[in-house]
């Protein structure tokens, strides 16, 4: 004890032999050793900073072990830049030089390379520390003495420090930028490799640091120079280095793309010799491919550049070809047993062709791409090796969902591709072919399954057969799922016998993998069968139910348990509640069962529970209320995944390489933001993502029978709406508070809850936070979920419960959006200023436009329910929100979508502000006439509506134009195209608001159009709500018995009858019980009042339908009586 006390203090006085002790000791494998150094090496830290500092710089300039000394350069760095607190405060003036000089002293004195620039990047660190006091005045003076010593280790040093320099001191730098130049340009010409590294290095950082274009250009005639040194490295087979070389090219794609516009032609020849040059290493071909993919990419700085260049698109489309060639056929890929070996005999290039071919086809569009597939495809399909036409159909499933318009235009050719490819003698290929189609499914339904279901599924089908091909046969299951997921309703049923009998025997005789893509594809297919499924319910039941209970089920086949789980909740969900009821309450006492089980029993990577969190929800969704005696045993494991912490690990960019454990791991990805490298291990936010949205799930289905969990569900999920980590955690947790908020009203309306209270304070402790969060979401998608969240709280809570004040909030809340909103509509319209801008990036552009619509369309949401629910009191709040509302009905360059929804406002304030509609009505009224006869079905429909809408709330000022608008509205219903799909919807508020100006107005509209125009266009159909106000308008005038609406000597009277009719067949969905109630007596007034062989003349002109409707309308209404 006491020699090591004794060692101690010498350590702490300095004593240079103890200190290299210590640093042996920080790097010694042995824990004990290691932690006991660390122990000491704090206290020095703590108590003597300055010998501590001193001691590491003593061991870095003086050890004769180059371990030591490279362990020293990165601990400074990390003691003196990087440690909270950093000692380099803790440092005297006489210590913090004498440590500048000696760091100086060893760039230029350090015998081996990577430790020198281990210092440089020591150096460049605390260069940017001591920016925050004195600076460090001897540095630029070193560093220019050295970059010209003509000394090539000392040139390459200042190279690299001047590299780091320029993201911390670049308007400094900037003094020097005329030297810089030339020092640059002799040093990318030197015979030293190491050295023309190093200035590429310093020449990239620079590029992407300048901040001016202007500046950035100077270094234009360095690109020559820079694409010269990559064919220096590769002609000495120095591969590394130039590997090195196009990372760099790679960050100046990413950061300025248009900085390589002078020379591309040349660059890019050269990087497509590089990519396409087989005997170079696959690294070095893949990072050229990935310099040429991200200048693809650079759509928001350089729009359609890449696409302007003569052939690059076909040469980079056939390398990418090549890439897919890359792939051998091993023999356990044959086997089902596992999925350890889906990827066998796939090389790096196959998985990089795929990957570059999606960002291709995604970046150059459609128009360019598919041209290229319909001229290289065919031929690799007729080729006699099996690897072409396998590439040919792993192309397709790559490129679908970047040409989904395309390829739209070609189904049929590119469906025979697939079906030939289904019929191949090679397994890989028929693989391959199931692979293309469940693609195309996903990416181009349901427009495919519509078009191509008879040639698609009797393909998959037939592939099922062949139990030589376990692989393929379950892939054809995967692909029927990607069928599903995308079908309408109506197309299955010819199929589902087969279908569903060979998955049944898939299940039966197939391999593990087999036998859980049969089941994914049942659950599939009965979720999109839905009542049709019921058929083969006690066929299908019992063998789920059997793989779910199964005894003695190891590891291997967990899984396959976990899907039947999944399929039995899927089939519940399509056959409905009381055909299910039974087998769930056998599946939930399974659950219980599985829960209550010792977990250390289970495999930690076990699929059942997030398997059961799913099923769980669905089943709650099916038996409703009476789910909630299951509640205690779904929500602990809900609850416990919903708070999962995020397995995130975050490093300095800085950090040296031997500092980063870079991870193959594909639950794990790797995010670069800045000079920082953030790890998220994904599976973490799965799990996270899942048990949130199914709390939503049960919160929006059980209603206020979710009171017992919804104040602790809410601690969870108001923290999330800032867990910027995953969009889909945001989006569940921001979706779930509108739910919670109305289960707590709904318990306090039924009086579960003797706390009356419980609703204001949870919206005390919701609101607040999710208008900072809507303030700062970075994603549209995300921001429109948020919008969403605040129209129905609003909606949920009403004035009684949010209050004025927090309404006012919300709406000045809107201003932001929008401003936000307006700017980034300025960046797209920038791009369309480019000199490349072209057809296929206007086409991007107007899916970014559509997404952004989206958002203004939640703008709108907000406030039609905020002046629906407090109208002129809302109207002081959405009155500074009128100018930009204006610009989007008037200004320059405005798409339809966003007038349409500037008109929607508009209507929303006629309708229900009496004081807002008084003041914009002037304003709004020849906007609604002008839009009313736009080509545009939407806004014609929004404006229509508009004018209705006036006609019957604001009839003094509406009166002037009412013949006018009664002229526009008859011209739109009577249009040839009125009753078109496109234009239903449209019609139906044309003829509603037809209506209403012709009653309200009849002094001066003509008012026999009731009976000549807007009769005949009745029942309404298409849309339900103007059809429950045309109906009950129609009711109302015959009870009146207005002479416009019956005809001159009642001629109208069957028609009226037809419509009655019809609107009764149908019941609510047409009208309200009130209207319908009316409807019959009216009816029955008919009969009465008329001569009996007058109503059956009227009776006689319907179809036997309709007459049977009638009498059984009748004979219920007797019954009644």
């Amino acid at each position: 004890m006491a020699d090591a006390a004794k060692a101690e203090a010498a350590l702490m006085q300095g004593d240079p032999a103890m200190m290299e002790a210590l640093v042996e000791q920080l790097m010694s494998p042995q824990n004990d050793a290691r932690q006991g150094a660390e122990n000491s090496f704090q206290k020095m830290k703590d108590h003597v900073p300055e010998i501590c500092v001193a001691g590491l710089v003593r061991v870095l300039t003086q050890s004769q072990q180059a371990d030591s000394r490279t362990f020293c350069a990165v601990l400074l760095r990390k003691v003196l830049t990087k440690d909270d607190p950093k000692l380099w405060p803790k440092l005297n003036e006489e210590h913090q030089a004498h440590v500048r000089r000696e760091l100086l002293g060893c760039i230029q004195n350090e015998p081996m390379r990577s430790i020198t620039k281990k210092i440089c990047d020591t150096v460049s660190e605390l260069a940017a520390v001591t920016m925050e006091t004195n600076g460090w005045p001897e540095l630029l003076p070193f560093l220019s003495q050295a970059v010209q010593s003509g000394e090539p280790r000392r040139t390459e040093a200042a190279l690299l420090v001047f590299a780091q320099l320029s993201g911390h001191m670049m308007p400094t730098l900037l003094q020097f930028m005329g030297t810089l130049h030339q020092v640059l340009h002799a040093a990318l010409g030197h015979e030293s490799a190491d050295v023309r590294l190093a200035a590429m290095r310093a020449t990239t950082s620079f590029i992407l640091c300048l901040e001016s274009q202007s500046d950035r250009d100077k270094f234009q005639a360095m690109t020559p120079l820079m694409l010269a040194g990559i064919g220096k490295a590769l002609n000495a087979q120095e591969e590394t280095s130039a590997q090195e070389a196009l990372e760099m090219f790679i960050e100046i794609a990413e950061a300025h793309p248009r900085f390589l516009r002078r020379q591309l032609a040349e660059v890019v020849a050269a990087m497509l010799q590089i990519a396409g040059a087989e005997a170079l290493d696959d690294a070095t071909r893949q990072l050229a491919a990935e310099f040429l993919v991200t200048l693809c990419e650079a759509r928001d700085k350089a729009p359609g550049m890449m696409r302007k260049l003569p052939t690059f698109a076909e040469a980079i489309f056939r390398i990418m070809l090549s890439f897919l060639l890359d792939i051998e056929d091993e023999e356990d890929w044959h086997r089902a047993d596992s999925d350890r070996h889906e990827a066998d005999g796939e090389g790096e290039l196959y998985e990089f062709g795929q990957e570059c071919l999606d960002r291709l086809a995604l970046s150059l569009g459609g128009n360019t791409l598919m041209p290229l597939a319909a001229k290289c495809l065919p031929g690799l399909m007729a080729d006699s090796d099996w690897k072409q036409r396998h590439a040919a159909l792993i192309c397709l499933a790559q490129i679908a969902e970047g040409c989904v318009k395309a390829m739209l235009r070609h189904l049929d050719s590119l469906v025979s591709m697939c079906i030939q490819g289904l019929q191949d003698q090679n397994p890989h290929v028929r693989w391959a072919a199931c692979q293309a189609i469940g693609q195309m499914c996903t990416d181009l339904g349901p427009q495919l399954q519509e078009q191509q279901h008879a040639a698609v599924l009797p393909g998959l089908m037939a592939v099922m057969d062949d139990f030589s091909a376990p692989r393929v046969q379950a892939h054809a299951s995967a692909a029927v799922v990607n069928f599903s997921e995308n079908c309408e309703q109506e197309l299955l049923p010819p199929y589902l016998d087969t279908l569903i009998s060979k998955l049944l025997t898939l299940l039966q005789k197939g391999q593990r993998l087999v036998q859980e893509g049969a089941l994914t594809a049942m659950a599939s297919v009965a979720d999109c069968a839905k009542a049709a499924f019921e058929r083969y319910y006690d066929t299908v039941m019992p063998l789920l139910r059997s793989a779910l209970t199964a005894q003695g089920v190891d590891k291997q086949q967990a899984l396959l348990r976990a899907k039947a789980m999944e399929c039995i909740s899927l089939v519940g969900m399509a056959v409905g509640k009381e055909r299910f009821r039974g087998d769930a309450h056998e599946v939930m006492k399974f659950m219980k069962a599985y829960q209550d089980q010792d977990q250390s029993q289970l495999e930690s990577d076990d699929p059942m529970n997030g398997y059961m969190l799913q099923a769980g929800a669905r089943i709650c969704k099916v038996l409703g209320q009476d789910f909630l005696p299951y509640m205690d045993i779904v929500m602990p494991p809900l609850l416990r995944a919903a708070q999962l912490k995020p397995d995130v690990n975050i490093m300095s960019g800085s950090d040296g390489e031997d500092d980063f454990e870079d991870s193959n791991d594909d639950e794990v990805e790797t995010i670069y933001l800045g000079d920082r490298r953030i790890q998220i291990r994904t599976s973490v936010l799965e799990d996270k993502s899942t048990a949130c949205n199914m709390l939503c799930c049960y919160a929006d289905e059980l209603k206020q029978g979710f009171l017992p969990w919804v104040q602790q569900v809410t601690q969870i999920m108001v923290p999330l709406l800032k867990f910027y980590f995953h969009e889909d955690v945001r989006i569940a947790a921001v979706q779930s508070l509108p739910e919670l908020l109305r289960s707590a009203v709904l318990a306090v309306e039924n009086r579960l809850t003797q706390d009356a209270s419980m609703p204001a304070q949870l919206l005390d402790f919701v609101w607040p936070p999710l208008l900072e969060a809507l303030h700062k979401e970075p994603d549209v998608e995300v921001l429109v979920s948020m919008l969403t969240s605040v129209e129905e709280i609003l909606g949920v809570a009403g004035p009684e419960l949010l209050g004025q004040e927090r309404l006012g909030q919300a709406l000045r809340e809107l201003g932001e959006v929008i401003r936000n909103s307006e700017e980034r509509r300025t960046e797209r319209g920038e791009r369309t200023a480019a000199e490349d801008f072209d057809e296929e990036e206007a086409e991007a552009l107007e899916e970014e436009n559509e997404a952004e619509e989206e958002v203004l369309d939640g703008v709108s949401a907000v406030i039609s329910v905020a002046l629906r629910k407090w109208g002129d009191v809302a109207f002081p709040f959405v009155d500074p929100l009128m100018p930009a509302i204006g610009q989007l009905l008037t200004g320059p360059g405005r798409t339809n979508g966003e007038r349409r929804i500037g008109v929607c406002v508009m209507d929303d304030l006629l309708e229900h502000s009496p004081a807002g509609g008084a003041q914009y009505l002037p304003q709004i009224i020849p906007i609604l006439l002008q839009f009313a006869q736009h080509k545009d079905n939407d806004l014609r429909q929004s404006a229509v509506y508009g004018l209705g809408v006036a006609a019957q709330h604001r009839r003094d000022a509406f009166r002037p134009v009412a013949a006018q608008a009664s002229n526009i509205l008859s011209a739109v219903v009577s249009d040839r195209e009125a009753r078109s799909e496109d234009a239903n919807m449209c019609t139906d508020n044309a003829v509603c608001a037809l209506g209403k100006v012709l009653e309200f107005h009849s002094d001066v509209a003509d008012g026999k159009l009731l009976g000549s125009v807007w009769l005949p266009q009745l029942p309404l159909e298409a849309d339900e709500a103007e059809a429950s106000v045309a109906h009950e308008q129609l009711v109302r005038l015959v009870e009146a018995s207005d002479p416009r609406i019956l005809g001159d000597a009642n001629s109208n009277l069957a028609s009226i009858l037809r419509v009655f009719v019809a609107v009764l067949a149908r019941r609510t969905d047409l009208a309200s019980e009130t209207t319908l109630r009316r409807m019959v007596t009216l009816v029955q007034q008919m009969r009465t009042a008329l001569p009996p062989q007058v109503f059956e003349g009227l009776v006689g002109q319907m179809t036997p339908k309709q007459q049977a409707t009638l009498q059984s309308v009748l004979a219920e209404a007797s019954a009644q009586n």
